[in-house]
């Protein structure tokens, strides 16, 4: 099959998932849900980012998001509301990151 006839099939396939992410209302994989300094005084952020299918994956990073960071502690969540409020939680309370989140990388 021809290239051009592969991407087709391609760009349907990704609006038909698409499709069925607004229906179930999740954001598409990678999509940044959260993103906000964690404390005042350094360079620790805290992302929640979807992995495409309804789960979230919320994480202290150090670094400059997307290009060159280093992840230091995360913790996945079942949904992505879950992982937002998490990342709620941390943010009026930074200590609670190293409970709420898994040990560091």
């Amino acid at each position: 099959m021809k290239a051009h006839n592969r991407i087709a099939q391609l760009r349907q396939a990704q609006a038909q998932a698409d499709s069925i992410r607004r229906e179930l209302g999740i954001n598409a994989p990678r999509a940044v849900l959260y993103l906000a300094p964690l404390y005042a005084t350094d360079d620790d952020v805290l992302l929640v980012e979807a992995d495409g299918f309804g789960e979230a994956t919320t994480s202290v990073i150090e670094g400059n998001y997307p290009i060159d960071y280093v992840t230091k502690r995360e913790k996945r969540f079942l949904t992505e509301e879950e992982a937002v409020a998490a990342a709620a939680d941390i943010i009026e309370h930074p200590l609670a990151a190293r409970t709420l989140l898994a040990e560091p990388i």
